[in-house]
């Protein structure tokens, strides 16, 4: 099983990494209308009652290859893909069994920020439902198992590996066991942080917006229909597509404003206006069933101005004063301050979605960051600048240059958080060999007689 888990890791990730382009054939398994080689499916392992697809290893076997772009791959790298969805069923097998679970919560948050990152590689969420020929709704609704199969599967690998550390000793054998000829080469990389603040609509623009909800509400007392309503005035444009409705949900997926205003109501009835971090809402519940519930909904958002967007920039100003005068960290000025929540709790630096680092390649910076700190200097910080957020909102925020690495072989002086990662994630690998040899036989294991020769449950892999 050497190396197994490694390779674990990638198809454990493979959703995250397939929309680092938008022109992946696949999001973690959601095809892409496309013409080509079809696949004859069928069940090729068996885990108890979990089972892996031919599917599932064409799929991620062909986004290797694009990433490859034209490079040649090991071999046997079908057999080690195999291998490595094996073992994640096998995890998922045991977590069964051990009662592990994730919440509904952890599933709904871990999937919409994957989605936003999405939507950030891609451009927008109109051009992502281009490529895939579907609503983001019915994307995400596809997506949502996966999602809480792999953090199962991540959170069974944290129980059995999550406590394993290195010295700084142990990274240093590490290291020194590397050939010469074998160091990477790393790009040009930086750490980037930023302080975002949202621009808060005035009071009268947010009485505007009620008054216009209040009359929509009326409309539809009155007998206008809602779904010709939604499509004319819902600023969600996901669901204004489909008559303002959301599809069904579980409790605790969607914000409590929300799902409280749903759940008091009986089917066909309307909420009064609801108030929710996304703006202004009027629901109406189409069905429930147990714990699960379909809706749909007007969403209006209040404007912001200059004025509004002015306001955030002369907070953000007088912050940025502060930290230049040594008053407060950069990190704890985010940590307080940021109205991006992401960032905030890491000190404001973005982080590296590939291997969950600050060291982000030139290549993978969102535009606008990267001509903005093309001509700063390390640990500068910007002016206030404004933009737009994934979800559409006005801001303002400022940028820090912490640290920009020119292209260089690894070595431990530069690289020792990387190389400390490496030699971590190897140990780790050893702990979860273990922990497969222990277990293989504790569970009913199947596999396909034509992937015989790929030997997955042979340890000596």
């Amino acid at each position: 099983m050497t190396h197994l888990f490694r390779l674990a890791a990638l198809v454990l990730l493979a959703f995250t990494a397939a929309a680092g382009s938008a022109q992946a054939q696949t999001v973690a398994g959601l095809s892409r209308p496309a013409a080509g080689k079809t696949v004859v499916d069928g069940i090729i392992v068996k885990v108890d009652n979990q089972i892996v697809l031919r599917s599932d290893l064409e799929g991620i076997y062909q986004q290797q290859l694009q990433q490859a772009e034209g490079k040649p791959l090991p071999p046997d790298l079908q057999c080690k893909i195999l291998q490595s969805l094996t073992l994640n069923k096998l995890l998922l097998a045991k977590a069964e069994t051990d009662s592990v679970v994730v919440t509904d919560e952890q599933v709904t948050g871990e999937l919409n920020r994957r989605m936003n990152y999405f939507v950030q590689q891609i451009g927008s969420e109109k051009k992502l439902e281009e490529y895939y020929n579907k609503p983001l709704r019915q994307i995400k609704e596809e997506l949502r198992g996966q999602v809480k199969e792999q953090l199962l599967q991540q959170k069974m690998q944290d129980q059995i590996a999550g406590k394993v550390t290195v010295t700084p000793r142990e990274v240093r054998q590490f290291f020194s066991r590397i050939p010469k000829d074998s160091l990477p080469y790393y790009s040009t990389e930086v750490e980037v942080g930023q302080i975002v603040k949202l621009a808060k609509p005035d009071p009268k623009a947010e009485q505007a917006t009620l008054a216009k909800m209040n009359d929509i509400r009326a409309q539809i007392l009155a007998g206008a229909d809602f779904a010709e309503l939604a499509k004319q005035f819902s600023e969600d444009p996901v669901s204004a597509k489909e008559g303002g409705n959301l599809g069904w949900f579980k409790r605790k997926e969607l914000v409590p404003e929300y799902e409280a205003a749903s759940l008091r109501m009986q089917p066909g009835g309307l909420s009064p206006i609801v108030k929710s971090q996304f703006g202004y809402h009027l629901i109406q519940l189409i069905e429930k069933k147990g714990d699960s519930y379909n809706t749909r909904h007007i969403l209006m958002k209040p404007a912001t101005g200059g004025t509004d967007v002015d306001v955030a920039s002369a907070q953000l100003s007088k912050l940025r004063t502060r930290i230049m005068q040594d008053s407060i960290t950069f990190a704890k000025a985010a940590k307080d301050n940021s109205d991006d929540k992401e960032t905030s709790g890491n000190g404001g630096l973005l982080q590296n979605r590939r291997d969950a680092s600050s060291y982000l390649p030139l290549d993978q910076l969102d535009p606008a960051i990267f001509f903005t700190i093309d001509t700063m200097k390390v640990g500068s910080i910007s002016k206030p600048l404004p933009y737009r957020t994934d979800d559409g909102k006005d801001a303002v925020r400022i940028i820090w240059l912490k640290s920009n690495t020119p292209p260089h072989q690894a070595n431990l002086k530069d690289d020792y958080q990387k190389i400390s990662t490496a030699a971590l994630n190897q140990k780790k690998n050893k702990a979860l060999d273990e922990w497969f040899d222990r277990n293989r036989g504790t569970v009913f294991i199947e596999v396909d007689p034509e992937y015989a020769g790929c030997k997955v449950l042979d340890t000596a892999q």
